[in-house]
């Protein structure tokens, strides 16, 4: 009986490392299958119009563009404009942090593309623990940009703890890395839940469909004109952004050494 066991367990233990190898097998087929599907998207052009008088674009993703050839973003060109700069998902909630984030940090950085971490609030959960599990996945280095926090449901939370909690938020980023965090928001989402409380902060807002620039009562730094861009090594439409300001003003931006 106890032999008739041991070679049951055998038995298992050896269907157990088969398993384990044809998953990382899938896996690592899995992988390279879309980051050659990446590498052979290409478009003719961004696929939308640029608004005029600003000099720098950029894009924002998660995983919900898939698996990015980071070479190819950083090399296409349309109508002579380039990317001069990417904002990338890195957190949600207390415990989330997106799936692509680390592969996207590190990729945009090897290309040399401005990179900007953002953490996704939900108001439901505590302010303070969510800039500590941001902070606790996220490395700034010099050349990043500011940390932001993007702000666009209520949960159902009354306005006044949802702006406690987003302050939370935003004063404990700033603590710990030493410069003001970048608030983003829908024009409208703004006004009516945020309002002039949070005006010292840098704000990039949403607002489509806007030839010139966006409608908003105060200054702002970016801002989001499009979700359906394209761009070579995305197989999915991106948002994109432009920057309220020239190359001097951008790079005055961009975090310093300690």
């Amino acid at each position: 009986m106890a032999r008739s066991r041991k070679r049951k367990q055998a038995v298992r233990l050896r269907w157990l490392a088969g398993a384990v190898a044809l998953s990382a097998l899938l896996l690592f087929g899995y992988l390279w299958y879309a980051n050659r599907e990446a590498e052979r998207m290409r478009y003719a052009a961004f696929g939308i119009s640029l608004p005029a008088r600003y000099g720098l674009h950029g894009i924002d993703v998660s995983h919900h563009q898939g698996r990015i050839h980071w070479k190819e973003v950083k090399a296409m060109r349309s109508g002579g404009i380039g990317l001069d700069f990417v904002f990338i998902k890195a957190t949600e909630g207390t415990a989330h942090t997106d799936r692509q984030f680390r592969y996207n940090w590190k990729q945009s950085r090897r290309v040399e593309l401005t990179r900007g971490a953002y953490h996704y609030f939900i108001p439901s959960r505590d302010g303070r623990e969510q800039a500590a599990h941001f902070l606790r996945q996220v490395e700034l280095l010099p050349g990043d940009l500011p940390p932001v926090l993007d702000v666009e449901q209520t949960n159902g939370v009354p306005r006044e703890l949802l702006r406690r909690r987003v302050r939370d938020w935003l004063t404990q980023v700033e603590t710990a890395v030493g410069v003001r965090p970048i608030l983003y928001t829908n024009a409208s989402f703004y006004e009516n839940w945020l309002g002039s409380g949070f005006d010292e902060y840098p704000l990039w807002i949403a607002h489509y469909l806007q030839p010139k620039s966006p409608r908003t009562r105060r200054s702002w730094l970016f801002w989001q004109h499009s979700e359906t861009g394209r761009v070579n090594g995305i197989r999915l439409p991106v948002d994109f952004n432009v920057f309220n300001g020239d190359s001097t003003a951008f790079r005055s931006l961009l975090l310093v050494g300690p």
